[in-house]
């Protein structure tokens, strides 16, 4: 079975940089994309930030586009979420999934 643990949450200031990680434990395919999402304070839906798959396909949300990159490790079954000119509305819970499984979320503030 599967399980997330992400990490590298914290408070930045507006235009700073936070690098978050994900790891998997258990069997990971690489035909299957591994996800961020995101849920910020007070709203009920989670955004889809972005993804890649195992071959480094990727994808961005538009409201992430040209600050946010991801990367994988296939190798340490790693995902990573570089995020950079952080913006107060990035604020949010931010969870990484495999198919059907989610990590528990680690908490980005963006603020002065």
């Amino acid at each position: 079975q599967v399980q997330l643990v992400e990490s590298g949450g914290g408070l930045v200031q507006p235009g700073g940089s936070l690098r978050l990680s994900c790891v998997a434990s258990g069997s990971i395919s690489n035909v299957y994309s591994m996800d961020w999402l995101r849920q910020a304070p007070g709203k009920e839906q989670r955004e889809l930030v972005a993804w890649i798959y195992g071959d480094g396909v990727n994808n961005y949300a538009n409201s992430v586009k040209g600050r946010f990159t991801i990367s994988r490790d296939n190798a340490k079954n790693t995902v990573y979420l570089q995020m950079n000119s952080l913006k107060p509305e990035d604020t949010a819970v931010y969870y990484c999934r495999y198919r059907t499984t989610w990590g528990q979320g680690t908490l980005v503030t963006v603020s002065s």
